[in-house]
């Protein structure tokens, strides 16, 4: 008798739990939007391009999962060139994916824009798209401190 009781309180424990377990399993649309900071510090198309990559195929994924995501692309030492107007190689995907996306921002570190602007005694061009932040460093910490993921191509 105790083992069919001990039996019947499992098989009810399962079908219990069966629902909640599924329910976790399911991909669920949440209220707050998806966060991620894609850091790029190489002077190299081929980083700046797969960082662009990463950001459209998050963007994507969200978007067809009905979720928002907030996606920030921050730059500092040689990959400021990213966002540089006279040396950027991806200027136009650039320009093409701001206007495409809004959930999109462009961060240049203004400490690296500062010393290139130094070295070459002349002010450095940044694309329109380009936010100046004071430090890419403090600003890719600041990002992980509000929730964003950290993602580095």
């Amino acid at each position: 008798m105790n083992l069919f009781r001990l039996s019947l309180a499992a098989l009810l424990a399962g079908l219990l739990a069966a629902p909640l377990a599924a329910q976790d399993a399911a991909p669920m649309a949440s209220s707050q939007p998806a966060k991620v900071a894609i850091h790029v510090d190489q002077d190299d198309p081929a980083t700046m391009n797969m960082a662009l990559n990463n950001a459209a195929n998050i963007a994507r994924h969200y978007g067809d999962l009905g979720q928002e995501v907030v996606i920030e692309i921050v730059t500092y030492g040689p990959g400021v060139h990213m966002l540089r107007a006279d040396t950027s190689p991806v200027a136009d995907r650039i320009g093409m994916m701001a206007m495409e996306m809004d959930n999109i921002s462009f961060s240049v570190c203004l400490n690296t824009v500062e010393a290139m602007e130094q070295k070459a005694k002349k002010e450095v061009p940044l694309l329109e798209e380009a936010t100046e932040v004071p430090s890419g460093a403090v600003r890719l910490m600041e990002l992980q401190q509000q929730g964003y993921a950290y993602l580095r191509p």
